[in-house]
């Protein structure tokens, strides 16, 4: 299957965007799902999320960092190991930023037979998460 893919345009310059959205100690902020994000260590942290009534861990390390054009995570365990590739680019001459997200779903083991109802429920609730980020940073929050 193909990623889920989603466009933004944010009201700020693609550096500020990029420091933002690429920061893990920000999730919590403007993904509504997201409970805590710990750093394991340079490039390495643990997500947290909200799924269902239930709380899940995931580990995730970045695979691709150039800022401020492009960085890429992927989940290292679990049934159902995310994977995101996060573009900015510049906008209206440089002061604002479309922002693309691809999320895309490895499933193992019990993850296959779910693999269609979570990226339902992705699809249902990226969009609000990056509804807030546009909110968040076209406010000024995130300085």
């Amino acid at each position: 299957m193909p990623p889920l893919v989603s466009t933004i345009e944010i009201a700020r310059p693609p550096a500020e965007v990029f420091a933002y959205v690429t920061d893990p100690a920000h999730f919590a902020e403007w993904q509504s799902d997201v409970v805590r994000v710990q750093e394991q260590a340079p490039g390495r942290f643990t997500t947290t999320r909200r799924i269902g009534p239930r709380e899940r861990t995931y580990t995730q390390e970045v695979t691709e960092s150039r800022p401020p054009a492009q960085w890429s995570v992927r989940g290292l365990d679990g049934p159902l190991r995310p994977s995101m590739t996060i573009t900015v680019e510049p906008a209206a001459d440089g002061t604002a930023s479309r922002v693309t997200f691809a999320l895309d779903f490895e499933p193992h083991g019990i993850g296959v037979p779910l693999l269609p109802l979570v990226r339902r429920q992705a699809a249902k609730g990226t969009p609000i998460s990056y509804r807030n980020l546009k909110r968040r940073l076209e406010s000024g929050v995130s300085k």
